[in-house]
C-alpha cells in the first residue's frame, strides 16, 4: 500500500493529461466537422477529458514508478541498507537519485577497504610463514642430522642442539610478541599505571643495552643532563618495553661509531614528549606507514640481517596507543631516523 507520505509530482500527469485533450478535442472536432454535426457543446469535451485523463494517467504512472522504486529498495536492503530501510520510500527520482547516490558510494568505500584489508591478510599471512618457518625448517635440519648419526659425535652433538635452542627461543619470541599484540588488541591487557621517574626508566635502559651498543661502539645518551626527575603516569613495564624496542632498533641498524639519543621534553601542560634519535640507515618516506605492521621489511630480500621476532615497533605502537597516546616517526634514508611518543604527566 502506497504510504501517505510519498511526494507525488504532477508535471509529468498535467502535460500529459493536456496532450491527450488537445490532440483528442481537435480528433473529435474534425470528426464531427466531417460529419457536419459540430455544435457548442464540444467545449464540455476537453472540460471532461482533462481531468478523467489527468486521474487515470496519474495513479497508473504513479503506481507503475511506485512498485518499481520499491523493488529497487526490497533490492538494496537484501544487500543489507539499513539506512535505506529506514528511510520512507519516495518516488521523487531527486530524492531517490541522492539516496542511491550515497549509498553507492558507501559501499565502493567498503568495497575498497575490504580489498586492501584482504591484500594485508594475504601479506600477514605470507610473513607469518616466512618468520615461523625459518626458525622450524633450522631446528628440523639439525634434528635430522643428529637423528641420522651425528648425535655420536659430543662436539656436534653440542654445536647442533645449541642452535636447535636459538631456533626454538626465536619461534618462542615470535609466539609471545603475536599473542601480547592480541591481547592488546582486544583490551583483554591491562595496563597498570603508576607515576614513575621516565629520566631513570630510560637510564636503567642505557645500562640494560650498554654492551649490545658497545660492540658497535655507538654512544647511548641523553641530549642533555637531566638533574630533576621528569614524572609521568603510565604503565611502567610497558613503556620500558617501548623504550627497549627503540633503543634495540637503534642499535641494529645504527651506524658503526653512532650515536643513539633519548630526549625528554615537555608538549603541553599535561603531557611529555619522550624522543628517540639515531643517526643509522634511516628509512624511506614511503615506508614511514608502514614500518608499525607485524613483519613489514623495508628491505623486500625477505632475508633478516639482525634477530628478533619482527614485531618489536607493532608491539611498540599498540602499547602507546593503549595508553591513548601517539606515536611519531620522521626518518631520512642514509641520515637516521626519530621515533617520538607522548605520555601523560604526573598530576
Amino acid at each position: 500500500m502506497q504510504k501517505n507520505n510519498l511526494r507525488k509530482t504532477y508535471k509529468f500527469a498535467i502535460r500529459t493529461s493536456l496532450y491527450v485533450t488537445m490532440f483528442s478535442t481537435l480528433l473529435v472536432s474534425v470528426f464531427l466537422d466531417y460529419y457536419h454535426t459540430f455544435n457548442w457543446q464540444v467545449i464540455f469535451f476537453p472540460i471532461i477529458c482533462f481531468p478523467l485523463c489527468f486521474s487515470i494517467i496519474q495513479y497508473r504512472v504513479e503506481r507503475f514508478i511506485y512498485r518499481r522504486v520499491k523493488k529497487i529498495y526490497d533490492d538494496l536492503t537484501l544487500l543489507e541498507s539499513t539506512n535505506l530501510r529506514q528511510q520512507p520510500i519516495t518516488t521523487d527520482m531527486g530524492t531517490l537519485t541522492r539516496e542511491i547516490d550515497k549509498y553507492a558510494k558507501t559501499k565502493k568505500i567498503e568495497i575498497e577497504t575490504l580489498k586492501i584489508r584482504e591484500e594485508y591478510r594475504k601479506e600477514f599471512i605470507g610473513n607469518v610463514s616466512h618468520e615461523l618457518k625459518t626458525p622450524l625448517f633450522t631446528v628440523q635440519g639439525y634434528i635430522l642430522t643428529l637423528l641420522d648419526g651425528g648425535i655420536e659425535d659430543e662436539k656436534l652433538r653440542k654445536k647442533y642442539l645449541t642452535r636447535a635452542s636459538k631456533g626454538v627461543e626465536r619461534l618462542t619470541y615470535i609466539i609471545k610478541d603475536l599473542d601480547m599484540i592480541t591481547q592488546l588488541e582486544v583490551g583483554v591487557m591491562k595496563l597498570d599505571k603508576e607515576n614513575f621517574d621516565i629520566v631513570q626508566l630510560v637510564q636503567s635502559v642505557f645500562d640494560l643495552f650498554e654492551m649490545k651498543a658497545a660492540k658497535k661502539r655507538i654512544t647511548l645518551t641523553f641530549d642533555i643532563k637531566y638533574h630533576e626527575p621528569i614524572m609521568v603516569f603510565a604503565d611502567k613495564e610497558r613503556i620500558q618495553q617501548v623504550l627497549a624496542n627503540l633503543v634495540v632498533n637503534s642499535i641494529k641498524y645504527g651506524r658503526e661509531k653512532g650515536t643513539t639519543e633519548i630526549s625528554i621534553e615537555n608538549l603541553i601542560k599535561n603531557k611529555v614528549i619522550v624522543r628517540v634519535t639515531d643517526n643509522g640507515e634511516g628509512v624511506h618516506e614511503s615506508s614511514h606507514q608502514r614500518l608499525f605492521e607485524r613483519f613489514y621489511r623495508v628491505d623486500k630480500s625477505g632475508s633478516r640481517k639482525e634477530g628478533g621476532s619482527g614485531l618489536g615497533l607493532s608491539i611498540v605502537k599498540h602499547i602507546i596507543e593503549a595508553h591513548e597516546e601517539k606515536i611519531y616517526i620522521e626518518s631520512q634514508l642514509d641520515v637516521g631516523s626519530e621515533f617520538s611518543f607522548t605520555l601523560e604527566k604526573s598530576k
